[in-house]
């Protein structure tokens, strides 16, 4: 075990926790090296069985490799996430606790994985380190189990302990799901992994107020998934009306102004300010530069 310090700008930034010495080193090299060095993202999946201290670990991983890692980046439904991945600078962390809880219907888990997906080009864009907490990994879309997540860490208990996990890289990881997904084992002797470990129960985002605040979150979060099941459909729904305005914005070449007048002709009430918004989350420069070339083109033509 090796201690692990980070020393924020205040206590609630502040963190110190023991860390896996492997783990850490494979860290350094396929977590931190491929965000600062390698311009590419990294989606990681932590997963275990209800109170085996998966979400524990996962805050220990975010925080070592992204110190700036607070409770704004922690969270807990499809929505949520679709904002933070959005929000996020380069490079930084978010933890998507808990993914599929309180998704019990088959319908409501492929509309999440569809979200999933249709965020792994931003997060590719932005050079994010998302860590998916998930009841189990067999949860998930076969293409972001097997193709984009870079690694599986299983946490389990041993002798009625808490605090063991097991690696399974991209290889073993997808042996994994194409062995166990019938009947979500773990256990295929086909499937062995060497790379095993233990951590603690230390919470690493700060003091006992900042844990209260997370689980306060949590348990808020996870009520108004299990009672709004529609929740997942809302966030398909939004994500195609971002494309299609987006797309419409590139086509058109309209200001944000002109778009929400041509809308409201149709009673689609988004106003310009909504739609700069949207526009601007898959790059879109603003309407400066669009006014600027306008110009550009009339002095041509004069």
């Amino acid at each position: 075990m090796v201690v692990v310090t980070i020393k924020g700008k205040t206590e609630e930034e502040s963190a110190d926790f023991y860390i896996d010495e492997r783990l850490k080193a494979n860290l350094d090299k396929n977590a931190k090296y491929v965000l600062e060095k390698n311009d590419r993202d990294l989606f990681l999946c932590v997963d275990g069985e209800e109170g085996s201290g998966k979400s524990t670990l996962a805050l220990q991983i975010g925080k070592y490799v992204d110190p700036t890692l607070n409770l704004s980046r922690i969270v807990f439904d499809g929505i949520a996430f679709r904002d933070a991945v959005f929000k996020a600078k380069k490079g930084q962390c978010i933890i998507f606790d808990e993914a599929f809880s309180g998704l019990s219907s088959r319908a409501s888990l492929s509309a999440m994985n569809r979200v999933l997906v249709s965020l792994l080009m931003q997060m590719r864009q932005k050079n994010l380190f998302v860590i998916m907490v998930l009841p189990t990994f067999f949860l998930l879309d076969r293409y972001a189990a097997i193709f984009r997540s870079k690694a599986l860490i299983h946490v389990y208990e041993s002798g009625g302990r808490r605090g063991y996990f097991r690696v399974y890289n991209k290889k073993l990881k997808k042996l994994l799901y194409l062995t166990g997904k019938k009947d979500y084992s773990y256990g295929h002797k086909k499937v062995r992994t060497p790379f095993s470990g233990r951590f603690y129960g230390k919470f690493a985002l700060g003091t006992p107020e900042m844990e209260k605040r997370y689980r306060n979150k949590k348990q808020k979060a996870l009520e108004n998934t299990s009672a709004d099941p529609m929740s997942s459909a809302q966030i398909k729904y939004r994500e195609q009306r971002d494309i299609i305005v987006y797309c419409f914005r590139k086509i058109t070449k309209l200001t944000y102004e002109e778009m929400a007048n041509y809308f409201d002709e149709y009673d689609l009430n988004l106003s310009f300010q909504q739609l700069a918004k949207i526009c601007q989350k898959f790059g879109d420069s603003g309407d400066n530069r669009r006014n600027d070339e306008a110009k550009e083109e009339k002095q041509a033509s004069d």
